[in-house]
């Protein structure tokens, strides 16, 4: 009788521990990361949490026409002979883990890029935050006579790293934040090879398809770091963009201005001189384009 008594208190034991393992599991499934804070891993010239699912192969095409201030005789710097061009393709080759190669044309860049989105916002909010790790190295093309006499493969390196935090506030609107450090093997005497940056950039939908986007990149001033204090003489500027991007399952595109030249974010933190006046914007573009595998 005993061993009868055991037995059946051990069945509803283990039947009830299953139980609550089942509701458990059953309510953390729930949880899902929320769908499309961001409908392209790229936002203008930054990084986005999105990294689309595994053994997907992205394309993307980015472009910077010449500043608008000739205004009607170059089309709006459309026809100017100033422009940038990158050409990237990216792998995911594990869940919210993406490597990627690029070309440029501005100094011919050569960029070997990874990113990995560590944390995923969930749509109870167990998660409130998207956390994505993001960087590159980049192999500059220039002429060796670009570096001067004392020329090393070493001074055509440079690099980039980020931590960007971010959050879909509402079901229309992303906001993002992001603490960045550059540095650059070789530089100019009256420049700095290391470089703090902040962040912010944003999306808000106005359609189904449609959204209006921003970016925002700012070089800090940090004396500890520096080689030009106390004078600043030659510290970059702020990088401004907006524009509209239009969305679908497999394509992104993105039309704005802006008044960086770059498109690494290495080249735009540390060098970009262009104020933000009207007349140093362009017009610029991206096109990223999915397939999967």
């Amino acid at each position: 009788m005993k061993n009868i008594i055991l037995f059946i208190l051990l069945g509803l034991f283990v039947s009830t521990n299953l139980f609550a393992q089942d509701e458990a599991t059953e309510e953390k499934e729930k949880d899902k990361p929320v769908r499309f804070a961001w409908e392209s891993g790229v936002l203008i010239d930054q990084q986005t949490s999105h990294i689309p699912t595994v053994k997907t192969l992205k394309m993307v095409i980015q472009h910077k026409f010449g500043p608008v201030e000739n205004g009607h005789s170059d089309l709006w710097g459309i026809y100017a002979p100033a422009g940038n061009i990158r050409l990237g393709l990216n792998y995911v080759v594990a869940n919210n883990v993406e490597i990627g190669w690029g070309i440029s044309k501005r100094k011919m860049y050569n960029d070997f890029n990874a990113k990995w989105t560590i944390l995923e916002q969930t749509r109870k909010n167990q998660i409130p935050v998207f956390v994505t790790l993001y960087g590159n190295a980049a192999i500059e093309g220039s002429p060796e006579e670009d570096f001067g006499t004392e020329y090393q493969f070493s001074d055509r390196l440079s690099y980039f790293s980020q931590l960007i935090i971010g959050r879909k506030v509402t079901d229309g609107i992303s906001l993002q934040a992001g603490l960045s450090f550059s540095h650059a093997n070789s530089v100019a005497p009256e420049y700095d090879h290391d470089r703090v940056g902040l962040h912010f950039n944003g999306r808000a939908k106005v359609s189904p398809q449609g959204a209006i986007i921003f970016n925002f990149d700012a070089p800090l001033k940090i004396d500890k770091i520096s080689e030009q204090r106390p004078e600043w003489d030659n510290h970059p500027k702020p990088n401004l963009s907006f524009g509209y991007e239009v969305s679908t399952s497999t394509h992104a595109f993105q039309i704005y201005m802006g008044n960086s030249e770059g498109m690494l974010l290495q080249d735009i933190m540390m060098n970009n001189f262009n104020s933000t006046d009207f007349d140093n914007f362009a017009i610029g573009f991206t096109i990223t384009r999915l397939w999967s595998f």
